[in-house]
Protein backbone atom coordinates (compact mmCIF):
# COMPACT_ATOMS: atom_id res chain seq x y z
CA UNK A 1 0.00 0.00 0.00
CA UNK A 2 3.02 2.26 0.74
CA UNK A 3 4.76 1.93 -2.84
CA UNK A 4 1.41 2.45 -4.41
CA UNK A 5 0.77 5.75 -2.26
CA UNK A 6 4.10 6.93 -3.49
CA UNK A 7 3.32 6.24 -7.23
CA UNK A 8 -0.13 7.85 -6.61
CA UNK A 9 1.39 11.15 -5.35
CA UNK A 10 3.91 11.27 -8.46
CA UNK A 11 1.02 10.86 -10.47
CA UNK A 12 -0.56 13.51 -8.88
CA UNK A 13 2.13 15.87 -9.23
CA UNK A 14 3.11 15.93 -5.91
CA UNK A 15 6.65 15.52 -4.99
CA UNK A 16 6.93 12.30 -2.97
CA UNK A 17 10.40 13.34 -1.47
CA UNK A 18 10.79 17.18 0.03
CA UNK A 19 13.82 18.76 -1.42
CA UNK A 20 16.73 19.55 0.91
CA UNK A 21 17.81 23.16 -0.19
CA UNK A 22 21.57 24.18 -0.43
CA UNK A 23 23.01 27.47 0.65
CA UNK A 24 25.12 28.53 -1.89
CA UNK A 25 27.26 32.01 -0.68
CA UNK A 26 24.47 34.47 -0.44
CA UNK A 27 21.56 32.50 -2.45
CA UNK A 28 19.44 29.96 -0.84
CA UNK A 29 18.93 27.08 -4.08
CA UNK A 30 16.09 25.13 -3.89
CA UNK A 31 13.56 26.98 -1.54
CA UNK A 32 10.24 28.39 -2.05
CA UNK A 33 12.62 30.98 -4.36
CA UNK A 34 13.71 30.45 -8.43
CA UNK A 35 17.58 30.74 -9.06
CA UNK A 36 19.56 32.02 -11.87
CA UNK A 37 22.83 31.32 -12.69
CA UNK A 38 24.61 33.28 -15.32
CA UNK A 39 27.88 34.16 -17.11
CA UNK A 40 30.30 33.28 -19.32
CA UNK A 41 31.53 29.52 -20.37
CA UNK A 42 34.99 30.49 -20.07
CA UNK A 43 36.77 33.33 -18.20
CA UNK A 44 38.73 35.10 -21.23
CA UNK A 45 39.87 38.47 -19.34
CA UNK A 46 38.84 41.18 -16.61
CA UNK A 47 37.03 43.22 -18.69
CA UNK A 48 34.95 40.45 -20.49
CA UNK A 49 33.80 38.73 -16.82
CA UNK A 50 33.11 42.10 -15.23
CA UNK A 51 31.46 43.26 -18.04
CA UNK A 52 29.21 39.89 -17.75
CA UNK A 53 29.07 40.37 -14.02
CA UNK A 54 27.42 43.23 -14.11
CA UNK A 55 24.79 42.52 -16.73
CA UNK A 56 23.78 39.29 -15.24
CA UNK A 57 23.19 41.17 -11.80
CA UNK A 58 21.41 43.68 -13.10
CA UNK A 59 18.79 41.41 -14.55
CA UNK A 60 18.48 39.46 -11.46
CA UNK A 61 20.98 36.66 -11.33
CA UNK A 62 22.05 35.53 -7.98
CA UNK A 63 25.03 33.58 -8.80
CA UNK A 64 28.01 33.95 -11.63
CA UNK A 65 29.11 31.06 -13.48
CA UNK A 66 32.56 31.38 -14.95
CA UNK A 67 34.84 28.29 -15.99
CA UNK A 68 38.99 28.98 -14.60
CA UNK A 69 39.46 25.49 -16.43
CA UNK A 70 37.58 23.94 -19.13
CA UNK A 71 37.26 20.50 -20.87
CA UNK A 72 37.02 20.65 -24.40
CA UNK A 73 36.23 17.96 -26.78
CA UNK A 74 39.56 19.05 -29.14
CA UNK A 75 42.89 19.72 -27.57
CA UNK A 76 42.98 22.40 -29.67
CA UNK A 77 40.54 24.53 -28.66
CA UNK A 78 40.95 26.93 -25.38
CA UNK A 79 40.88 25.58 -21.61
CA UNK A 80 40.01 28.92 -19.92
CA UNK A 81 43.25 30.79 -18.54
CA UNK A 82 43.47 28.40 -15.43
CA UNK A 83 44.79 29.64 -12.25
CA UNK A 84 46.52 33.25 -13.40
CA UNK A 85 43.04 34.64 -13.80
CA UNK A 86 42.58 34.11 -9.83
CA UNK A 87 43.70 37.45 -9.02
CA UNK A 88 41.55 39.40 -11.14
CA UNK A 89 38.32 36.96 -10.41
CA UNK A 90 38.88 37.87 -7.07
CA UNK A 91 38.35 41.48 -7.75
CA UNK A 92 35.32 40.69 -9.96
CA UNK A 93 33.21 38.79 -7.24
CA UNK A 94 33.84 41.27 -4.86
CA UNK A 95 33.33 44.36 -7.10
CA UNK A 96 29.89 42.82 -7.69
CA UNK A 97 29.07 41.19 -4.36
CA UNK A 98 28.21 37.53 -6.11
CA UNK A 99 29.45 34.28 -6.01
CA UNK A 100 31.33 32.26 -8.06
CA UNK A 101 30.04 28.58 -9.77
CA UNK A 102 32.53 27.31 -11.74
CA UNK A 103 33.53 24.01 -13.30
CA UNK A 104 35.88 21.84 -11.35
CA UNK A 105 38.20 19.38 -13.83
CA UNK A 106 40.57 17.27 -11.99
CA UNK A 107 40.63 16.82 -7.90
CA UNK A 108 44.22 18.77 -7.50
CA UNK A 109 42.06 21.89 -8.24
CA UNK A 110 40.06 21.86 -4.98
CA UNK A 111 42.87 23.18 -3.10
CA UNK A 112 43.31 25.95 -5.46
CA UNK A 113 39.94 26.91 -5.93
CA UNK A 114 38.51 26.88 -2.73
CA UNK A 115 39.08 30.65 -1.15
CA UNK A 116 36.94 31.50 -4.88
CA UNK A 117 34.19 29.40 -5.45
CA UNK A 118 30.80 29.07 -3.54
CA UNK A 119 30.03 25.90 -5.62
CA UNK A 120 31.81 23.45 -7.32
CA UNK A 121 30.62 22.30 -10.81
CA UNK A 122 30.86 18.73 -11.86
CA UNK A 123 30.51 18.82 -15.63
CA UNK A 124 28.87 15.95 -17.92
CA UNK A 125 31.95 14.50 -18.70
CA UNK A 126 32.90 13.77 -15.38
CA UNK A 127 29.69 12.95 -14.21
CA UNK A 128 31.08 9.32 -13.48
CA UNK A 129 34.14 10.66 -12.23
CA UNK A 130 33.98 8.79 -8.95
CA UNK A 131 37.20 9.31 -7.23
CA UNK A 132 36.57 13.10 -8.24
CA UNK A 133 33.27 12.81 -6.79
CA UNK A 134 34.40 11.45 -3.43
CA UNK A 135 37.07 14.28 -3.18
CA UNK A 136 34.46 16.53 -3.50
CA UNK A 137 32.26 14.62 -0.69
CA UNK A 138 35.27 15.46 1.49
CA UNK A 139 34.75 19.26 1.38
CA UNK A 140 31.95 20.76 2.26
CA UNK A 141 31.33 23.19 -0.41
CA UNK A 142 28.22 22.81 -2.24
CA UNK A 143 28.72 20.89 -5.51
CA UNK A 144 26.68 21.25 -8.99
CA UNK A 145 26.65 17.68 -10.93
CA UNK A 146 25.37 17.83 -14.28
CA UNK A 147 23.83 14.83 -15.94
CA UNK A 148 26.18 12.89 -18.43
CA UNK A 149 25.14 13.09 -22.01
CA UNK A 150 23.92 9.46 -22.31
CA UNK A 151 23.22 8.69 -18.91
CA UNK A 152 20.58 7.40 -17.35
CA UNK A 153 18.80 9.31 -14.46
CA UNK A 154 19.17 6.71 -12.08
CA UNK A 155 23.12 6.93 -12.60
CA UNK A 156 22.89 10.76 -12.48
CA UNK A 157 21.67 10.32 -9.03
CA UNK A 158 24.15 7.56 -7.84
CA UNK A 159 26.53 10.05 -9.14
CA UNK A 160 25.22 12.65 -6.57
CA UNK A 161 25.10 9.80 -3.43
CA UNK A 162 28.60 9.11 -4.35
CA UNK A 163 29.45 12.79 -2.73
CA UNK A 164 26.95 12.63 0.21
CA UNK A 165 28.29 9.35 1.58
CA UNK A 166 31.58 11.18 1.57
CA UNK A 167 29.70 13.41 4.01
CA UNK A 168 28.34 16.28 1.65
CA UNK A 169 24.89 16.52 1.47
CA UNK A 170 25.21 20.41 -0.54
CA UNK A 171 24.48 18.74 -3.70
CA UNK A 172 22.45 20.26 -6.37
CA UNK A 173 21.23 17.93 -9.94
CA UNK A 174 21.65 19.37 -13.48
CA UNK A 175 19.98 18.38 -16.38
CA UNK A 176 21.80 19.77 -19.63
CA UNK A 177 19.99 17.70 -22.16
CA UNK A 178 20.97 13.91 -23.34
CA UNK A 179 22.47 12.98 -26.26
CA UNK A 180 19.77 11.39 -28.75
CA UNK A 181 18.86 10.24 -32.52
CA UNK A 182 17.63 14.09 -32.76
CA UNK A 183 21.16 15.95 -34.65
CA UNK A 184 19.05 19.42 -34.61
CA UNK A 185 20.18 20.75 -32.13
CA UNK A 186 23.06 20.37 -29.65
CA UNK A 187 21.69 18.04 -27.23
CA UNK A 188 17.90 16.86 -26.19
CA UNK A 189 16.54 18.70 -22.64
CA UNK A 190 15.32 16.01 -20.86
CA UNK A 191 12.49 17.72 -19.02
CA UNK A 192 10.84 14.25 -17.24
CA UNK A 193 14.31 14.14 -15.94
CA UNK A 194 13.75 17.07 -14.25
CA UNK A 195 10.12 16.26 -13.12
CA UNK A 196 11.15 12.75 -12.20
CA UNK A 197 14.33 14.05 -9.95
CA UNK A 198 12.33 16.43 -8.18
CA UNK A 199 9.48 13.84 -7.17
CA UNK A 200 12.54 11.40 -6.46
CA UNK A 201 15.37 12.58 -4.87
CA UNK A 202 16.15 15.29 -2.23
CA UNK A 203 18.22 17.17 -4.21
CA UNK A 204 17.46 20.37 -5.61
CA UNK A 205 17.18 20.29 -9.78
CA UNK A 206 18.13 23.09 -12.15
CA UNK A 207 18.62 23.32 -16.30
CA UNK A 208 21.19 24.12 -18.24
CA UNK A 209 19.14 25.23 -21.46
CA UNK A 210 22.31 26.69 -23.23
CA UNK A 211 24.04 23.50 -23.53
CA UNK A 212 20.86 21.08 -23.99
CA UNK A 213 19.79 23.25 -27.27
CA UNK A 214 23.03 24.99 -28.22
CA UNK A 215 21.29 27.35 -30.24
CA UNK A 216 21.24 31.27 -28.99
CA UNK A 217 17.62 31.70 -30.27
CA UNK A 218 16.15 28.86 -28.82
CA UNK A 219 17.49 28.95 -25.27
CA UNK A 220 15.19 31.46 -23.74
CA UNK A 221 12.28 29.19 -24.30
CA UNK A 222 13.83 26.08 -22.65
CA UNK A 223 14.76 28.43 -19.88
CA UNK A 224 10.66 29.16 -19.44
CA UNK A 225 9.63 25.79 -20.07
CA UNK A 226 12.35 24.99 -16.70
CA UNK A 227 10.29 27.05 -14.64
CA UNK A 228 7.38 25.75 -15.62
CA UNK A 229 7.95 22.32 -15.23
CA UNK A 230 9.09 23.15 -11.73
CA UNK A 231 12.74 23.31 -11.47
CA UNK A 232 14.63 24.87 -9.04
CA UNK A 233 16.78 27.34 -11.21
CA UNK A 234 18.67 27.52 -14.10
CA UNK A 235 22.32 28.11 -15.17
CA UNK A 236 23.00 30.03 -18.38
CA UNK A 237 25.15 31.30 -20.06
CA UNK A 238 26.06 34.72 -21.26
CA UNK A 239 28.92 36.89 -22.79
CA UNK A 240 29.23 40.51 -24.29
CA UNK A 241 30.07 39.76 -27.84
CA UNK A 242 29.25 36.27 -28.39
CA UNK A 243 30.46 36.07 -32.09
CA UNK A 244 34.06 36.68 -30.29
CA UNK A 245 33.27 34.06 -27.66
CA UNK A 246 36.70 31.56 -27.08
CA UNK A 247 34.09 28.73 -26.25
CA UNK A 248 30.67 27.95 -27.04
CA UNK A 249 29.91 31.48 -28.35
CA UNK A 250 27.01 30.26 -30.33
CA UNK A 251 24.78 29.17 -27.12
CA UNK A 252 25.79 32.33 -25.54
CA UNK A 253 22.97 34.72 -24.79
CA UNK A 254 24.54 38.43 -24.96
CA UNK A 255 23.09 40.87 -21.91
CA UNK A 256 20.68 42.23 -23.77
CA UNK A 257 19.55 39.16 -24.62
CA UNK A 258 19.20 37.68 -21.12
CA UNK A 259 17.64 40.80 -19.75
CA UNK A 260 15.11 40.33 -22.10
CA UNK A 261 14.34 36.59 -21.22
CA UNK A 262 14.50 37.50 -17.20
CA UNK A 263 11.79 39.66 -18.21
CA UNK A 264 9.59 36.59 -19.53
CA UNK A 265 10.53 34.39 -16.82
CA UNK A 266 9.51 36.60 -13.97
CA UNK A 267 6.01 36.40 -15.80
CA UNK A 268 5.96 32.57 -16.00
CA UNK A 269 7.02 32.19 -12.41
CA UNK A 270 4.40 34.30 -11.22
CA UNK A 271 2.41 32.07 -13.14
CA UNK A 272 3.79 29.25 -11.07
CA UNK A 273 3.69 31.22 -8.08
CA UNK A 274 7.40 30.89 -7.32
CA UNK A 275 9.53 33.81 -6.75
CA UNK A 276 12.28 34.96 -8.06
CA UNK A 277 15.54 34.55 -6.08
CA UNK A 278 17.56 38.01 -5.20
CA UNK A 279 20.51 38.74 -3.38
CA UNK A 280 20.83 40.51 -0.24
CA UNK A 281 21.36 44.35 -1.33
CA UNK A 282 18.50 44.06 -4.35
CA UNK A 283 20.95 43.45 -6.86
CA UNK A 284 22.43 47.04 -6.97
CA UNK A 285 25.96 47.18 -8.34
Amino acid sequence: MKNMSAKSSQLNGQNAIKTRPVQVGRTLVGGPAFTVIAGPCAIESRSQFLETANGVKSAGATLLRGGVWKLRTSAETFQGLGAESLGFVRDVLEHTEMDLVSEITDARQIEILDDYVAMYQVGSRNMHNYALLKELGQTRKPVLIKRGFSAFIKEWIKAAEYVVKGGNENVILCERGIRTFENATRNTLDLNAVAYAKANCPYPVIVDPSHAVGIRSLIPQLALASAAVGADGIIVEVHPQPEQALSDGEQALTINDFSVMMMKLRKVLHAVDKPLNSLPNGGDL
